[in-house]
């Protein structure tokens, strides 16, 4: 019997050597950083969508928050948006993202009339400009590069050009048509964070664009829409849910200044946010019990959405090794993009806490 224990004692602690070995050489990408130079620098800011709050919201108090994203200067955006080959290629596959389309995408064919050119030329046009691009662009090649990004489905950065001219400069011509500029003149006064801080951070930033990350790829409609719906909607009918709007009712009825609008953002981008979040929303649904097993269906796309979009914004840092990166995003995304791109080698995550006080 010694003899039995003695051998069993001995393989328990052979095993635990060799888990313990094991786990040494396990490669972490996240511990293998940067060692010399500047590393890439990345700041996500959780958003609500400004276009869902109270009608009562006015845009101009967002004043002190791009003020304090300014002082951080970025020198690149990303923001939640598809970009307009991503929407060109849904458009071949409608039968499958017909309502991602609807939701997500923007038809740019008035701006195809204007110009001529269809999704892929006006990108590969508005990409040649931007490699030669002058330090001191005039009004006509800022007009120009404006109808290129409306034609190529990029609205924001069409913004950006057009916050980028002098009053008296924004009108028709060089591309823009009264159709386009008219389209620009509504994106000014829509309560959306792309043109509302994004685009108007950028044009006061000196920056060309804003890069749109957003991926819709895996989207794919539901054998059993309804079913889905209710399975994933009971999971949502907890406790962690009921007190995230609570909360949320209570931050939007402060946003009368621009001070609640800033303690509106600290609290989403608060630490505890993202547990919250995971408990009423993707959590809740990953453990419900329908047999179709909807709530697992249901955080795959989720987790396959945001590796996509990590994936998009570490594509932007590969064109200037050291840069600073702010993305503006929903803010259940915010945790799950700091995650995925903590683990790149030359990627820094930097906290918005100090900015957001």
């Amino acid at each position: 019997m010694h003899r039995l224990l003695a051998i069993i004692s001995v393989a328990a602690v052979v095993h635990v050597q060799a888990s313990a070995a094991e786990a040494t050489l396990r490669f972490v990408p996240s511990a293998r950083k940067l060692q010399r130079g500047q590393p890439n620098e990345l700041m996500v800011l959780g958003s609500p969508h400004l276009r869902q709050l109270p009608a009562s919201f006015d845009p101009a108090t967002l004043s002190l928050l791009t003020g304090r994203l300014a002082q951080w200067r970025p020198q690149a955006i990303a923001i939640e948006a598809l970009s307009g080959p991503q929407c060109g290629f849904m458009r071949s596959y409608a039968q499958r993202y017909a309502e991602a389309i609807k939701s997500y995408c923007w038809d740019p064919a008035a701006a195809r009339t204007a110009t001529g050119l269809d999704v892929p030329q006006a990108t590969v046009q508005a990409e040649r400009l931007l490699a030669a691009w002058p330090a001191a662009p005039g009004a006509a090649q800022r007009r120009e590069l404006a109808s290129l990004f409306l034609a190529g489905g990029e609205r924001a950065s069409a913004l950006v050009q057009w916050l980028r001219l002098p009053v008296e400069e924004r009108r028709a011509g060089d591309g823009l048509d009264e159709n386009l500029v008219t389209v620009l003149a509504d994106l000014m006064q829509r309560p959306d964070e792309h043109y509302r801080i994004a685009a108007v951070l950028a044009a006061r930033l000196g920056h060309e664009r804003v890069y749109p990350m957003d991926d819709h790829t895996a989207d794919s409609p539901d054998a059993d829409p309804k079913a889905a719906g209710a399975a994933i909607s009971k999971a949502w009918d907890n406790r962690y849910t009921a007190a995230r709007m609570q909360r949320a009712k209570t931050l939007e009825s402060r946003l009368g200044t621009p001070a609640g609008v800033l303690a509106m953002y600290r609290a989403y981008n608060a630490p505890g946010a993202a547990e919250e979040t995971f408990r009423s929303d993707f959590g809740a649904a990953l453990e419900e019990p329908s047999p179709q097993r909807f709530g697992r269906g249901y955080v795959a796309y989720w987790e396959t959405r945001n590796l996509r979009m990590a994936s998009n914004i570490r594509d932007v840092m590969g064109a200037r090794p050291g840069m600073r990166v702010l993305v503006i995003v929903g803010a259940a995304h915010k945790a799950y993009l700091e995650a995925y791109l903590d683990q790149m080698h030359d990627v820094r995550i930097v906290a918005t806490d100090a900015l957001l006080k």
